[in-house]
C-alpha cells in the first residue's frame, strides 16, 4: 500500500483536506491526468434490468340474462296558483358628494443638517506568490446518499494573495440647507341630494304549478349478454448486469457550475420528460432537480451521483 499523500477536490461544502491512500474510499490510484481546470470522481454505474411480461386468465368468458327495466314517459299539466297583479316599489333617493379644501398650516421653510462626506484611500500589499496543488473537497452537486461517493480530485492554481490597508479622508465638511415646507390642507366632504325618493309600479306575473305523472311506455324484458374472458398482465424484472463503481470519470468543476449551467440541465431534463420541481428552471440545483438528474442517469445507464461529463454530453449541455 502506498504511504504517499494525495489530495482530492470536490464541490461540496467549499473546503479542502488531505487524506492518505488508506483513507481513500475508492482504494489506491489517482485521476488520469494532473491538468489545471479538470476534476475527476468515482461514479456508480447502476444495475441493468430487462422486463418480462405474461398474460394470466383471471375470469373465464360467460353468458348471463339481464333485465331491461320498463320505460315510462312523463305527462304534465299546468295549474294556476296565483293571479297576476301589480305593486308599488320604493326608489331610494340618490346623493352626490361635494368636497372643500380647508387650510390647516401655512407654508414655510426649515434648516436641515447635511452630513460630512469622506473618501476611502486603499493600498494593496503582496502576501504570498501564486502556486499550484492537488486539493480534495466534497462535491456539493453529488447526489449519492453515501458521502464517500462524493470525493473529487483536481489539480488547481492557487492565486497570489494581497492584503489591503484602508483609511478615510474628509472630502466635504458638514453643512446645513434650507428646505421648503408645503402648506397643509384638510378636505371637508358633505353629501347633497341629487334626486329625491320616489316609487315605481312593477307587474308581478301569475304563478303556476306543474302536475307530473308517469305513463308506461314499454314493459320490462330480459336480454342475454355475453362477457369476454378477462386477463391480467404480470411483469417481472430480471437482472442483466450488476451495478458497480466505475474508474475515475471527469466531472464538472465547481467554478464551472454556474446558474446558466444549472438552468441548461433543468431545461434538458424537462424536455426529456423529467420533473425538476414546481419552480421549473429556477437556476437552483435543488432536491427535485438532483432526483430528476439521478433518475435520468439510471434510465440511460450513465455514471450516477454527480455532474459527470458523460451525463452533460448526453443532455447536450454547454459548459
Amino acid at each position: 500500500m502506498k504511504k504517499g499523500l494525495f489530495i482530492l477536490f470536490a464541490v461540496f461544502g467549499g473546503f479542502a483536506m488531505t487524506v492518505t491512500a488508506q483513507d481513500n474510499p475508492f482504494g489506491g490510484g489517482t485521476p488520469p491526468s494532473a491538468e489545471l481546470g479538470k476534476c475527476y470522481a468515482k461514479c456508480y454505474i447502476p444495475s441493468q434490468y430487462e422486463t418480462v411480461t405474461e398474460q394470466v386468465l383471471t375470469k373465464a368468458a360467460a353468458t348471463r340474462l339481464e333485465t331491461v327495466p320498463a320505460k315510462y314517459e312523463t305527462a304534465t299539466e299546468t295549474v294556476l296558483v296565483k293571479e297576476a297583479y301589480t305593486k308599488l316599489v320604493p326608489v331610494p333617493a340618490t346623493f352626490e358628494t361635494v368636497t372643500e379644501q380647508m387650510l390647516i398650516k401655512e407654508a414655510g421653510t426649515k434648516l436641515v443638517p447635511v452630513a460630512p462626506v469622506f473618501e476611502t484611500v486603499t493600498e494593496k500589499v503582496l502576501v504570498s506568490e501564486a502556486s499550484t496543488r492537488w486539493t480534495m473537497k466534497k462535491d456539493k452537486n453529488c447526489m449519492s446518499a453515501d458521502p464517500n461517493d462524493c470525493f473529487v480530485a483536481c489539480y488547481e492554481e492557487v492565486p497570489e494573495r494581497y492584503t489591503t490597508y484602508t483609511s478615510s479622508v474628509l472630502k466635504t465638511p458638514a453643512t446645513v440647507k434650507e428646505v421648503a415646507i408645503d402648506a397643509q390642507y384638510k378636505t371637508v366632504t358633505k353629501k347633497v341630494v341629487k334626486s329625491p325618493a320616489t316609487t315605481k309600479t312593477i307587474d308581478v306575473p301569475a304563478e303556476y304549478a306543474t302536475i307530473t305523472k308517469k305513463v308506461l311506455a314499454s314493459p320490462a324484458t330480459t336480454v342475454e349478454k355475453t362477457s369476454d374472458a378477462q386477463y391480467k398482465t404480470i411483469t417481472k424484472r430480471q437482472l442483466v448486469k450488476q451495478g458497480a463503481y466505475s474508474d475515475w470519470r471527469e466531472i464538472l468543476c465547481d467554478n464551472k457550475v454556474t446558474n446558466y449551467t444549472v438552468r441548461q440541465i433543468q431545461q434538458a431534463l424537462t424536455a426529456a420528460g423529467y420533473d425538476v420541481g414546481p419552480a421549473g428552471a429556477d437556476n437552483v440545483l435543488g432536491g427535485d432537480t438532483r432526483a430528476a438528474l439521478m433518475q435520468y442517469q439510471k434510465d440511460n445507464s450513465l455514471p450516477v451521483g454527480n455532474l459527470n461529463i458523460e451525463t452533460l454530453q448526453k443532455l447536450g449541455i454547454k459548459y
